[in-house]
């Protein structure tokens, strides 16, 4: 499990709702991460949540792993670098 709120970079809106999507899906994504010890991961598995703690946010994982956003590298082929860190478009 992935808790620490040290350093949180919030992740850019869109890929916020991109997480979202797949959660409320619930069907399974490849996830490719940063783990805890730096080195990078991958996993097939299902999104079950997206929610906010202490000041980080977190994608809560079918098989019950938590994974801060900002550790992650690419959802289902779509890239976060892609997306520009923490931007969000304004509200309506």
């Amino acid at each position: 499990m992935d808790i620490d709120t040290a350093n949180y970079v919030p992740i850019n809106c869109e890929f916020h709702d991109l997480l979202e999507v797949h959660a409320t899906r619930r069907k399974p994504v490849t996830l490719r991460f940063v783990g805890v010890d730096g080195r990078p991961q991958q996993r097939l598995v299902g999104v079950a949540d997206v929610y906010s703690r202490g000041g980080a946010e977190y994608l809560a994982l079918a098989d019950g792993e938590l994974i801060r956003l900002d550790r992650l590298i690419e959802v289902d082929g779509v890239l976060l670098a892609d997306f520009e860190a923490g931007i969000c478009a304004p509200a309506a």
